[in-house]
């Protein structure tokens, strides 16, 4: 809401009731003299930020808002009168005011106005008595004729015009008595408003909804924070704890290879010392015993020696330090999916396998394919992936043409390698982990031309799958009493089990051999698949 007490501030009541600037009173004949042509000047209204235009006369030429004007009385009357000035002389504080002609008098002025003729009836009221009213009547007097009242209305200039207004500037203009126009006015206004008040509603429903949404909207995000802390703070608690347990297990580790060094540790010491005893003895019986001693004592030392050479032990230790930590690998904890994992194997090229049926045949143009086996120094598999594994294939005549391949990690120990050779011919396959051959590395691949694929039917016997026809026939070369040219269930030459009719093949998923061709001797003649 607009601050009436800036509004009383910055503005003032002019006496021909219009509004000027702290300072101005009256305009000056100068300043009513014609001005030359300036630029428009826009200003904003303080309550809704709307751009008005200044009219030529500046702000004095503004259309006073009477409803405020009241409203800064009425406030003004709320203080006790403070800030108001008695409308005759102008020079002390109201404390009066007279209802009849609706003029602010101070007491020097109310006694005078009561000695007066015209007004010596007039109702006067203490200003303090007013404090409880909503609204304050005040004449609102014409700006061109300060001592006439707007009480007509020009329809043609469409504005209040005072008495003089009608018999100079407005002569011969449509006028009438603001109380006679008001309904037609007030009409059209409220026509108007009727048309408002629906963008009204449909604003305030908009602005409901927005406001609905808005909690909506803050209590979604809310919850949704709430959600993201729950989890974040179970995840923070099931990383802690994945923690704890690596390096409880890291932990476990060294005390297990710690024992395991100083038990061997100590049976080394003990050997050790034994060896030295029996060293130690002998040497001594050597050097100072006379002939008869060490004849004497020869098969003591002897047996001694002989046992303590036959202890078998292991000159290196029995654990190694290869323990590292492998932040790739996924776990579960507290049901969240966490990475990282302690192993102390470590992989060993000399004890990597090769398995595949590709491994030493393939076909051009067609995916090959084989695995890689990791383990460690004792056999067993890694179990996990990570590993660095390098492959090659390269043919023995064109070195400088390798083949594409490609690895997948399989996560347990395992890696796919799969290639596509171009054409045929002899390859060579290198497979290395950590820059070192594996086992079987490297390898010869024999690829050989794109199998054909069969032409015939893959069947039982001629008979069944031809309908019975005696001209078929098939490259198994099982015979048919009765003229039949092809095979049957159990006669002669039958295979016995499903075969190509093409090339004879007992396997379904294989390459085609058949020369093939109407003219041979045992061609198929063309037979129905089952």
């Amino acid at each position: 809401m607009w601050n009436f007490q800036s509004l009383l501030a910055s503005l003032c009541v002019t006496p021909e009731g219009g509004v000027a600037r702290s300072g101005e009173g009256r305009p000056s004949q100068t300043e009513l003299k014609p001005r030359s042509p300036r630029p428009q000047i826009g200003i904003l209204c303080p309550v809704c930020d709307a751009q008005v235009d200044l009219p030529v006369g500046g702000v004095k030429a503004l259309t006073v808002d009477h409803l405020a004007m009241n409203d800064v009385m009425l406030e003004s009357l709320r203080g006790e009168g403070q800030g108001l000035v008695c409308d005759l002389c102008s020079d002390r504080e109201v404390e009066k005011r007279c209802q009849t002609c609706k003029a602010n008098l101070c007491h020097f002025c109310c006694q005078a106005h009561r000695r007066q003729k015209k007004t010596t009836y007039h109702t006067v009221v203490d200003l303090k008595d007013l404090k409880g009213y909503s609204r304050i009547g005040k004449p609102i007097l014409c700006p061109a004729h300060p001592a006439e009242e707007l009480k007509l209305f020009c329809e043609l200039c469409d504005k209040p015009v005072c008495r003089d207004c009608v018999v100079g500037e407005h002569r011969e203009h449509p006028c009438d008595f603001t109380s006679n126009v008001i309904h037609k006015h007030g009409d059209s206004l409220r026509e108007l408003l009727k048309g408002t008040q629906p963008h009204v509603e449909a604003l305030e429903e908009a602005l409901a909804q927005i406001k609905g949404l808005d909690s909506a909207l803050q209590e979604r995000v809310e919850a949704v924070a709430a959600d993201v802390r729950t989890f974040s703070e179970g995840y923070i608690k099931a990383i802690e704890e994945h923690r704890d347990k690596l390096l409880k297990q890291l932990n476990d580790i060294r005390v297990q290879k710690e024992n395991s060094l100083q038990l061997q540790k100590a049976q080394l010491e003990q050997l050790l010392a034994d060896m030295r005893t029996g060293v130690e003895f002998t040497e001594h019986l050597l050097t100072s015993g006379s002939d008869l001693e060490i004849l004497l004592t020869k098969g003591v030392v002897v047996e001694r020696l002989t046992k303590l050479n036959k202890v078998e032990y292991s000159a290196r230790p029995g654990v190694n330090d290869k323990i590292c930590f492998s932040p790739q690998e996924k776990g579960q904890c507290r049901g969240y999916e966490v990475f990282g994992a302690i192993n102390t194997k470590e992989v060993d090229p000399a004890k990597c396998v090769l398995q595949g049926e590709d491994l030493h045949r393939a076909r051009e143009k067609q995916p090959a394919s084989f695995t890689l086996l990791c383990k460690d120094a004792a056999g067993e598999s890694m179990g996990r992936g990570g590993e660095n594994i390098q492959v090659a294939v390269v043919p023995k005549d064109k070195k400088d043409c390798p083949v594409r391949t490609v690895v997948q990690d399989n996560k347990d120990g395992t890696y796919s390698v799969s290639y596509t050779p171009k054409e045929p011919g002899i390859y060579s396959v290198w497979v290395c982990v950590k820059e070192q051959h594996v086992q079987g590395s490297p390898f010869t691949v024999t690829v050989r031309k794109k199998s054909r694929p069969h032409q015939g039917v893959f069947h039982c016997c001629t008979f069944c799958s031809s309908g019975g026809q005696k001209t078929a026939r098939c490259a198994c070369g099982g015979t048919m009493p009765g003229g039949y040219l092809g095979c049957g269930h159990g006669h002669k030459g039958h295979p016995g089990r499903p075969h190509w009719s093409c090339c004879g093949k007992l396997t379904e998923k294989s390459e085609c051999t058949g020369t093939g061709g109407q003219n041979t001797p045992r061609s198929l003649l063309r037979t129905v698949a089952l």
